[in-house]
């Protein structure tokens, strides 16, 4: 009976965050207390649900954007995703021997901390030879710091008065995962939103050299490099709503839908958060994320303000 009414809340939750009624950080958080309440029901499927969803999330935004914002908006970018993404990794690899922390799990911190999360880490890993506890734990102490992040940055941005175009080129750097990136500019504003978006997908295509790199640090040969080639499918729709193909009304239903999937994607996001993987890393792992995450955050919020 528990079993049962556990199942019919999840996907009333879902049905919920769907029709709008429930913002982005109320979903992540609903996601995270209802697992420690009730276990999550489905992890299995949900945890194949929020990657398959938060894609389609992405291209129906792209539906929103025209092609000559979304090139500008990816150049202006540019400096300080190379700039982070070097600095990330270095720093990274040089705190894990500070901190005397298994190498294999500092580097699938410092790329999900460097790129995009969850996604980077499940490149990653096969190029490295992780194991699974490694990967488990890498990927529950990013989704942690992702629903810090949710709440925070929005926090923080209306703070120092950041305009629209500096939260989302700051959210796109400093915030993980691209589900939390586009779920804090949500809430912020369309405009940062769309940078936002632009930026991080621009970023997640770095997963390419960094999977090289990683094969000569942990001197791995034939592995296969993931590619997202959801990207492609995104600037597809970009360049289809810049062209006018499908009517105004559609395009701002399709963009409307993508939105509300996207607070769907972070309430399962919130109900695969595993407290156990958190407890059995121990504090160093923590430490060592939270010191890289607040060290990525400062440097791009000074890069953007100065």
């Amino acid at each position: 009976m528990n079993d049962l009414f556990s199942k019919v809340a999840y996907f009333l939750i879902i049905g919920i965050a769907f029709l709008g009624g429930i913002n982005s950080p109320t979903a992540l958080v609903l996601g995270f207390v209802f697992t420690l309440v009730f276990n999550n029901p489905f992890p299995v499927y949900s945890s194949k649900a929020f990657h398959l969803f938060l894609k389609i999330s992405v291209v129906g935004l792209g539906f929103g954007m025209c092609i000559n914002e979304t090139l500008e908006t990816s150049k202006q970018g540019l400096e300080l995703t190379m700039l982070s993404i070097f600095f990330t990794i270095s720093f990274g690899w040089l705190l894990a021997r500070i901190l005397k922390l298994d190498l294999k799990l500092a580097h699938l911190i410092s790329s999900g901390t460097a790129i995009c999360g969850g996604s980077a880490i499940a490149a990653i890993a096969p190029v490295i030879k992780a194991k699974s506890k490694t990967i488990s734990v890498a990927l529950g102490i990013v989704f942690f710091l992702n629903a810090v992040a949710l709440f925070v940055f929005p926090t923080v941005g209306h703070f120092f008065n950041l305009t629209q175009a500096q939260f989302g080129l700051w959210c796109a750097i400093a915030i993980h995962d691209t589900s939390s990136v586009v779920g804090a500019a949500l809430g912020y504003g369309d405009e940062a939103l769309r940078i936002a978006t632009t930026v991080k997908l621009t970023r997640t295509l770095w997963i390419i050299p960094l999977s090289i790199l990683s094969m000569l640090l942990f001197k791995t040969k034939g592995e296969k490099i993931k590619i997202p080639y959801f990207i492609i499918v995104f600037i597809i729709a970009i360049i289809v709503n810049s062209c006018h193909i499908i009517p105004e009304p559609a395009t701002r239903f399709i963009v409307l839908m993508a939105k509300r999937l996207l607070v769907v994607t972070l309430f399962l996001v919130g109900s695969n958060i595993s407290i156990n993987d958190l407890k059995a890393s121990g504090v160093k792992p923590i430490v060592f994320a939270f010191i890289l995450w607040l060290f990525i955050s400062v440097f791009s919020l000074l890069y953007i303000l100065y």
